[in-house]
């Protein structure tokens, strides 16, 4: 049986997240209809981590196994054939056999878009989330600085998935301004329901003077949701990079 490994973009304004769900359209469901259809069977693919609904992906990761003897390089000119327009394959690699997109990435990168514009626009309305009062990017890359490291992340986490431990490393979150768009990038070693979202929520609250840069490192300590900032809206938030060892590692970090 091969396993197969794939790198995807897509667009989440019309699923309801990546995964598969009873009743609502999402990623996974679509993509799996469509290799079924090109491998001639019923196919189940892991991704390499749940995306809420609305939410993008500009790199994302996910596996399947087949004995289909399609050509790897085949693979994405075959499945895109049978996608809607806002989901694209755009490379694929045969994995190593114990590879699995989620237990074995190393660390993933979210970044989330704010334009910060008094005026909306309405080309961007489901891509980004439109800010009117004014920030301050400098302060929001301050208080970006205090989430960096080794913590307990559960005053960032909404009640949802469970988890053995809350504990991460975050390796990097920065924000920077061009022009009216802001864009905050977060790089760990992984995430916990809404946290990237609510690291961006609370780097605004500091930006509005609700909160500190140097109140946050308490608020990570103290552990409670209800003193951090907001969750922000799903349709500013894109998986951006996602890191894994061997070839699949190579294939996701082609330009």
């Amino acid at each position: 049986m091969r396993n197969i490994a794939l790198r995807l973009k897509y667009d989440g304004s019309r699923y309801h997240g990546w995964q598969v769900q009873k009743t609502e359209i999402t990623v996974a469901e679509t993509l799996e209809n469509a290799l079924g259809k090109v491998c001639g069977h019923a196919v189940k693919v892991v991704g390499c981590g749940r995306t809420d609904a609305g939410v993008h992906a500009l790199r994302y990761c996910a596996n399947f196994r087949t004995d289909c003897a399609i050509p790897v390089d085949r693979v994405p000119l075959a499945v895109n054939a049978r996608l809607p327009m806002d989901i694209a394959v755009t490379d694929a690699a045969e994995a190593e056999e114990d590879f699995n997109a989620i237990g074995s990435c190393v660390k993933k990168e979210y970044i989330y878009r704010i334009y910060n514009s008094r005026i909306r626009d309405p080309f961007l309305e489901k891509r980004v989330c439109f800010f009117p009062a004014a920030l301050d990017a400098e302060v929001m890359d301050a208080a970006g600085r205090a989430f960096e490291g080794r913590h307990d992340f559960a005053a960032v986490r909404s009640v949802g998935t469970e988890t053995k431990t809350t504990v991460r490393t975050v390796h990097r979150c920065r924000a920077r301004r061009e022009g009216q768009m802001i864009t905050v990038s977060v790089c760990a070693d992984g995430f916990l329901y809404n946290m990237a979202r609510a690291i961006v929520g609370t780097m605004v609250y500091c930006s509005l003077g609700k909160l500190s840069p140097e109140d946050i490192p308490a608020l990570l300590e103290r552990g409670d949701r209800r003193l951090t900032g907001p969750t922000m809206p799903p349709q500013g938030l894109y998986l951006n990079r996602v890191w894994y060892e061997g070839k699949v590692g190579e294939m996701m970090a082609k330009d």
